[in-house]
């Protein structure tokens, strides 16, 4: 120190920094700010003042310009923050803060000594100018004015200094070491210069003075972090003193950076002489080159312009709706001000595509809801300032705030007056309550303004449109009764539609519907799982302290956020309000709600398996999501949603009830709901979903809190504890409850997140036993909501998405919501009617199933077994049994294939484990709901392809999943019933594939005692059902049958059964039908014949007749394959050949089915699988030349498509849905790490390249996939106007044994009427219209993008030639679905 410090005269010293007074403690840390980043003085060797000037000029020239812009391309920060990731202990993390602190401190100095200079030299060449016009000799005056102007600046830099306190001048910079400057310990800590040794004592013996220096510092921090982020002007003045009715004349010092205005050697009064712009004199030779666009993402500026702007306005949406839901209306009202300013620089389009009306709604709505019309009146002025039109929805908020004010004549004057405006806009009352979005009270607030001075005004709501837009459906318009003209008196006949919807009291649905919302409000559901499992010996102790931490976890969580949330808080403070930040977000739930959120993702985390474990990133997404739904649901209880809803299901359970009506699920929801349209919120408000990038955000907040506060004692479990540690009360071990750990993933290394192991011993030895869903992933208690609009339906509370589609697939939304609502109707309306079929557990085949996953799973029956079941490896002889002689020495071969062999063993345990997770969650569930009736919510993915929405516990998936499943409602079997029932048996086993109906129906008499004895026996006896390809569900039908049989009245016996009808090869079905190939046709089962046509065992015969002819010109692997080239190894190939499987994709299937012959040789498997794919491929083409040349032309389009229009390839469905295939290029960006501000970027396919490789191999199985579920539909929508039971499982159809002959029937009729449609052309027409190229766009100079133009226009016109296969013959074909 006293190398550092000149010591004064021995005097009495005073404080450090002189920085008791808070008067001076602003101008002493600027001051002091600026002596340590004064401009050193320039070393030269030659008396030249310009010279001198050259070595401190910041200004780079091209060659340094271009040595900087080369050194940085060599850059890969990628892998130095790989390296800053690893380096995990104390002493390197803290050494990289320094490092980071050092460089925050350099760049900043950098900064402002580089300012500094261009603030001289323009000064410069201002007073050289200004000499010349008095006509002196330009090179001496500039000479003299560098000069001059030099030591300006070091006679300024000398007198700052002694303006400095004593303090500030005692000390000698220059021997201060460099690192303890540019460390920036201002950043940090505040650096305190002490004098002597007795003022120390004084100071610290002194709190008051301690503090006093300690306030200062923090003064100067907060200055400087306010600083560090604004990246702008200073766009928005402090709040209170801004008011939007008059223009703001900003002073031009307020809008100089603090520490700039006080530079000795900065006036701003000269800086305003300086009026005229002096252009730069730019050389042609040097004048830098436009920058060329270069992205891999998108086509041009333009395109990727448009993207930021579209993630902008969704950001910008979500945020206003969060700060208005949270009370902080001056938080949104400064960032639309914000962004208002900020594009006003650019052109006005930009700020119409970003400011629109509907932000300005939102934010108006907030201030209605205060009744301050004040605040509104000026919202309204920037709405005329930026020219845009009031909406129907801004009046509905001048109304609302004007009803909350009170009734006076100047109140009823501004009502009249916006009532007039809006009429003069073309804008009536009716149409601004019947067109506007309401919550809460605030439709009933803006009826009763508007009744002030209308009093007689009833607004007359337009009725929905409840009929079909749809050729193949408009015949069923003949049962809807327009909204209005209902009356009581309904035909029975016409009310078929409710069968298979009968058996439910009002009361009993609307108990069930309480059920089912109090398991939404509670977010999950907690269940007893089936597990079988050892008691440990200190259970009970491990739940004692299991339930201990359980309450000390959630103090600390809760105390980490309110300490977290203030820390935001302190840095929002200082902050330009007008940017969006995670702070606000965080803000709209209370502290409980997050810490039940973490506490539920601890036990997650903690019972996750060794070898799977999320991804950070992925973490972040699910505590995101996580927030997002409890506070969708904790704002359906605020804006009334939630007791609207219950009042409208009231209703529809009571139509439910008495069974008197015509109309479908969604048309009678619809009426109730337009039935109570006068008064509460609107039912069909659109959910606004949080970007990816704020779901990140507000999941990394809790991330850290779920890594830094979450302890545990690592000697927790120790029961006996020494008597030391026993008097204790705090814990003496403790440590994170969890950490990560890098692994690879393909060809990554991603960061995942782990429990410590003594944590997950706890769990595992306090066995709880039970097991956590969420809300929205199990069954529902009652009828689930119908989809009336894409926004609105499936569960009660929780937020279902109509569609599967990525977050950043917002194409195909676009699509929907700019399509007639009536073309939606068909898609919407078979989800609805498949998930108001009522289900049960099939107890009697659960406690089977249950019994063998207890007794260790089986193999054979696709039971899945632990992982402990796995043979352990033979290990390799330890080095001492090879130099003792015990054991040979290892050769390097053999550590090799030993290496390979315990990588391939814990990949099959990983696969174990999570198969045997499967199995436990789905019968954990299935026991859950034995005795219980419930159903199941349906939505689709983007082809239209439907799914059950809980993923455990439904008909979809596995034989064993399919099997436990039945209808609730019973039918008795009637004449036939029992027939379908042996036929079903007899289909499941696959015995019988080439045989006739008579025949199967014959060989189900002669197996009766099997079939008796399987159902009896399932376990015990002879086991026939277990060699059946669906076991489980063949012993399923083996237990109804055998009920069936020792009833006294097979015809009357109730059955619940369901009997399944499945398409053969539906996929060539829609291939041989659209192309009329009568060859194709006639090998699936198109056309009539007496037996059915296997095109399985067709191709199979074909590969064979194949291989034999190679085997007897001597190649060996078609040798080796004698016996095996068998119906089962091939059908998966043949089946997903038309949906686009590559042959890598079919070799891998063909080469699990040979693994599974125990007869076929392993070391074969690999070469035997590529020669089959190769058979199976040709005889494909050989068989179905229509095929073919259809797939090739959907290939040979969508290639064009996206390659010459880089467009997405889209068409819409038969049924009116739009399809939009969301595959784009995307750049890999990792979410950061750390920030406040939301980040105004996200990805959407809307203006991104597509992915060509995967729209033209995608296209062809996509578009076939959407044309079977628009056949699925057509049958779904029938059966149900017919009171069927229908349930599908995409081309295999269900219903029950006394309704099979209906179903048969709509199904061809249905399948008829829709290849009836000219597909292919409408196809055509629609990309022609949509994609081709006008005469006017090709250029005709032969360049290959010309030609390229052309080629599109001539294939989008070039159908395939179609056959003369007659589509009537499907009627009369018996195995068309059999």
């Amino acid at each position: 120190m006293h190398k550092v410090l000149r010591l004064p005269a021995p005097a009495p010293t005073t404080g450090c920094c002189n920085c008791g007074g808070t008067a001076h403690n602003l101008t002493q840390y600027q001051q002091y700010y600026q002596m340590l980043y004064r401009p050193a003085p320039a070393t030269t060797t030659t008396t030249n003042a310009t010279t001198a000037l050259r070595t401190q000029s910041t200004t780079p020239t091209q060659a340094d310009a271009l040595a900087l812009a080369k050194k940085k391309r060599l850059r890969k920060p990628r892998y130095a923050k790989y390296v800053e990731l690893l380096e995990v202990t104390e002493l390197t993390a803290s050494e990289r803060k320094s490092r980071v602190k050092r460089l925050k401190s350099k760049k900043l100095a950098e900064f402002i000594q580089k300012t500094q200079m261009q603030i001289l030299e323009k000064r410069a060449r201002e007073e050289r100018r200004f000499l010349k016009k008095g006509k002196a000799s330009s090179g001496d005056v500039a000479q003299l004015l560098l000069a001059e102007n030099w030591k300006k600046v070091k006679g300024s830099s000398e007198e700052t200094a002694q303006r400095q306190p004593v303090e500030y001048q005692k000390i000698d910079l220059d021997a201060v070491d460099s690192s303890i400057l540019e460390a920036g310990m201002y950043d940090d800590k505040p650096l305190i210069f002490f004098g002597k040794e007795m003022y120390t004592k004084q100071i610290i013996a002194n709190p008051d003075e301690v503090l006093k220096i300690l306030k200062s510092f923090h003064n100067y921090r907060d200055i400087i972090e306010s600083m560090e982020n604004e990246r702008h002007d200073n766009i928005e003045a402090d709040l209170s003193s801004y008011s939007l009715n008059a223009p703001k004349h900003t002073d031009e010092a307020a809008m100089l950076d603090p520490f700039e205005s006080i530079e000795p050697y900065i006036d701003i009064q000269e800086t305003q002489k300086a009026a005229v712009k002096i252009q730069p004199n730019i050389n042609a030779a040097t004048a830098k080159s436009k920058k060329r666009f270069k992205s891999k993402v998108h086509a041009n500026e333009e395109q990727e312009r448009l993207s930021k702007h579209r993630a902008l306005s969704i950001n910008l949406t979500t945020y206003l709706n969060v700060c208005v839901s949270a009370n902080m209306l001056s938080r949104a009202l400064s960032t639309i001000f914000a962004y208002r300013t900020r594009v006003k620089k650019n052109n006005t389009q930009q700020k119409q595509n970003i400011i629109s009306i509907d932000l300005y709604n939102i934010l108006l709505h907030g201030y209605a809801g205060k009744g301050s019309f004040d605040r509104c009146q000026e919202l309204f002025k920037l709405i005329h300032e930026d020219g845009l039109q009031f909406s129907e929805q801004t009046y509905a908020a001048a109304f609302e705030c004007l009803g909350r004010v009170e009734s006076d004549a100047q109140n009823q004057q501004l009502i009249e007056q916006y009532i007039t405006q809006a009429e003069q806009q073309g804008y009536s009352l009716n149409q601004i309550m019947d067109r506007s979005k309401f919550v809460s009270d605030q439709r009933d607030i803006a009826l009763d303004a508007i009744r002030r001075v209308r009093p007689d005004f009833t607004p007359v709501y337009v009725a929905p449109q409840l009929g079909y837009d749809n050729q193949l459906l408009n015949d069923l318009n003949a049962y809807v009764i327009p909204v209005g003209e209902e009356t009581n008196e309904i035909a029975e006949k016409n009310c078929n539609i409710m069968n298979s919807k009968r058996g439910y009291s009002k009361a009993q649905l609307e108990q069930l519907a309480r059920e089912q919302l109090q398991v939404e409000l509670n977010g999950s559901i907690t269940i007893k799982s089936i597990e079988k499992s050892k008691e440990f010996a200190n259970a009970e102790f491990c739940r004692t302290k299991l339930k201990e931490l359980d309450q000390s976890w959630r103090k600390q969580i809760a105390a980490a956020i309110v300490r977290d949330l203030n820390t935001l808080r302190a840095q929002v403070r200082f902050k330009p309000h007008g940017y969006m930040n995670y702070y606000t977000y965080l803000k709209v739930l209370d502290s409980s709600h997050y810490t039940d959120i973490l506490i539920k993702e601890i036990y997650k985390l903690a019972e996750g398996s060794e070898t799977f474990s999320p991804t950070v990133g992925q973490l972040y997404k699910e505590l995101g999501q996580k927030v997002q739904q409890c506070y969708q649901i904790e704002l359906k209880k605020h804006n009334g949603t939630l007791e609207k809803i219950g009042e409208i299901y009231s209703s529809y359970c009571e139509l439910w009830d008495s069974g008197k009506s015509q109309d479908n699920t969604r048309q009678m929801w619809q009426r109730l709901v337009h039935e109570q349209r006068h008064s509460g919120p609107s039912m069909d408000l659109p959910e606004v979903p949080w970007p990816a990038n704020v779901l990140t955000g507000v999941g990394r907040f809790l991330y850290n809190i779920l890594m830094r506060d979450i302890k545990i004692d690592s000697q927790i479990m120790r029961q006996k504890s020494k008597s030391k540690t026993a008097t204790t009360t705090t814990p003496q071990n403790v440590l994170p409850a969890f950490y990560t750990l890098f692994r690879n993933q393909g060809r990554l290394v991603k960061e995942e997140v782990k429990p410590h192991p003594v944590l997950s011993r706890l769990l595992r030895a306090s066995r709880q036993q039970t097991l956590t869903f969420d809300s929205n992933l199990v069954p529902m208690l009652c009828p689930p909501q119908p989809w009336s609009t894409p926004h609105n339906g499936g569960y009660l509370l929780n937020k279902s998405e109509l569609i599967r589609l990525p977050q950043q697939a917002v194409q195909q939304w676009e699509r929907i919501q700019a399509s007639n609502p009536q073309h939606l109707y068909p898609a919407l309306d078979s989800l609805n009617q498949l998930a108001s079929v009522p289900w049960r557990v099939n107890t009697q085949l659960l406690d089977v199933i249950i019994e063998v996953f207890q007794n260790g799973g089986d193999a054979k029956l696709d039971v899945p077994q632990p992982p402990s079941s796995l043979p352990p490896l033979p290990t390799l002889p330890t080095a001492a049994e090879i130099e003792s002689g015990e054991a040979n020495p290892v050769s390097p071969a053999e550590r090799a294939k030993q290496f390979r062999e315990k990588l391939g063993h814990r990949r099959r345990q990983a696969e174990m484990y999570s198969l045997w997770c499967d199995a436990l969650y789905r019968l954990s569930l299935a026991q859950h709901y034995r005795d219980k009736v419930f159903w199941l919510p349906h939505n689709m993915d983007f082809r239209g392809r439907v799914y059950p929405v809980p993923p455990h516990l439904n008909h979809l998936g596995s034989d064993l999943a399919r099997s436990m499943l039945i209808f609730d409602q019973a039918q008795p079997l009637g004449v036939d019933g029992f027939s379908w029932l042996k036929l079903h048996c007899i289909n499941l086993t696959g015995l019988k594939k080439r045989d006739s109906v008579r025949e199967r129906l014959l060989y189900a008499e002669e197996i009766m005692p099997e079939i008796l004895d399987s159902a009896d026996n399932p376990l015990t006896g002879r086991m026939w059902w277990s060699k059946s390809d669906e076991p489980w569900q063949t012993l399923a039908c083996c237990m109804e049958i055998a009920n069936v049989q020792r009833s006294p009245d097979p015809a009357a016996y109730l059955s619940r059964f369901p009997i399944h009808q499945d398409g053969s090869c539906n996929g060539l079905q829609h291939y041989a039908a659209l192309g009329r190939d009568a060859a194709g046709a006639r090998s699936v089962n198109l056309a009539p014949s007496a037996i059915p046509q296997d095109v399985y065992s067709a191709v199979a015969a074909l590969v064979e007749r194949t291989r034999k002819t190679d085997a007897q010109n001597g190649l060996h692997v078609a040798a080796a394959l004698e016996g095996f080239v068998r119906r089962k190894v091939i059908k998966q190939t043949v089946m997903t050949t038309v949906y686009g499987v590559t042959r890598y994709g079919a070799r891998l299937q063909i080469a699990r089915q040979l693994k599974d012959i125990d007869d076929f040789p392993k070391d074969w498997v690999w070469p035997a699988s590529t020669y089959l794919t190769t058979k199976t491929f040709e005889s494909l083409r050989e068989m179905f030349t229509s095929t073919r040349e259809i797939q090739d032309w959907f290939t040979e389009c969508a290639r064009l498509i996206a390659g010459v229009c880089s467009q997405n390839v889209e068409w819409i469905t038969p049924l009116g849905l739009p399809v939009v295939q969301p595959y784009n290029r995307q750049e890999a960006k990792h979410a950061p790490r750390s920030g406040l501000r939301v980040s105004n970027t996200m990805s959407t396919d809307l203006y991104e390249r597509p992915n060509i490789l995967k729209q033209k191999n995608a296209f062809p199985p996509n578009f076939i996939h959407s044309l079977d579920s628009s056949h699925m539909m057509l049958t779904s929508l029938q059966c149900e106007r017919q009171g069927l039971t229908f349930v599908s499982v995409h081309d295999c159809f269900w219903t029950h044994a006394c309704t099979v002959p209906e179903l048969n029937r709509a199904c061809r009729e249905q399948f008829v009427a829709l290849h009836s449609e000219p597909i292919l052309e409408k196809l055509s027409e629609f990309m022609l219209h949509t994609y081709s190229f006008r005469d006017t766009d090709f250029t005709n100079d032969g360049s290959v993008e010309d030609l390229s133009k052309r080629q599109l226009n001539r294939t989008l016109r070039q159908l395939p030639q179609k056959g003369d296969f007659d589509l009537r013959n499907v009627l009369d074909s018996v195995y068309f679905f059999s």
